[in-house]
Order: structure tokens, then C-alpha cells, then sequence
């Protein structure tokens, strides 16, 4: 269920913020980590700056790449490779409002 906020706008009226109720947040036994996008490649390919500090080329893989739509500058969830450490797979992208929470929390 969703929590929503009101907060008073200055003309009198209401605005209504979301609030996320549920985020998913990296799994570590899974070796997954924060990476925010940087450039769109083609292809099904970007390029993520991780949260280690690292640049990789990620692959977003079919099953996201039809229902997920990524931008540069979103907060991802991506898993490096084991035998290439400088490529990685896109696992998850975070929405407006999971991001400026995951900020305001010092997730990210």
C-alpha cells in the first residue's frame, strides 16, 4: 500500500507527494550494487558509473529492456560480471521518487 503526503502549495490547494512504501535494495550474497547511468550505447547497452567508483559497460537484458525504460542519470541495481569485472547486467531501476529516497536515507 502507498503513503501519500499532503503538502500545502502556496495558492491555496493540495498537492500529493508519494511516499514509497517498499524498496528493493541491493542484495549483497548476489554481489549487486548502486550504479547510476551515464550514457546511452545502443544495442541494449550503457555505460553505469557504480557506487565502488568504477565505470562499466552494462547489458540490459531482454525481459527490462521491453518493459523498463532507462535514461541517463537513473539509479540502477546492476551485478559485474565474475569473469569480466568491467562489464555488468542491469537487475533493477529505481523511479523518481525510490531515488530521492534512497538519498535522503544515505543509501546513495
Amino acid at each position: 500500500m502507498r503513503k501519500l503526503k499532503l503538502v500545502n502549495v502556496k495558492r491555496g490547494g493540495f498537492l500529493i507527494e508519494e511516499q514509497p512504501s517498499k524498496v528493493r535494495l541491493p542484495r549483497k550474497n548476489s554481489n549487486e550494487i548502486f550504479g547510476t547511468v551515464e550514457k546511452m550505447l545502443g544495442g541494449s547497452r550503457i555505460t553505469v558509473r557504480s557506487q565502488d567508483g568504477k565505470t562499466r559497460m552494462g547489458r540490459i537484458p531482454g525481459k527490462m529492456k521491453r518493459r523498463v525504460w532507462l535514461r541517463v542519470g537513473d539509479v540502477i541495481i546492476i551485478r559485474p560480471w565474475s569473469i569480466q569485472d568491467e562489464k555488468a547486467d542491469v537487475v533493477w531501476r529505481y523511479l523518481p521518487p525510490q531515488a530521492d529516497w534512497l538519498r535522503r536515507k544515505g543509501y546513495i
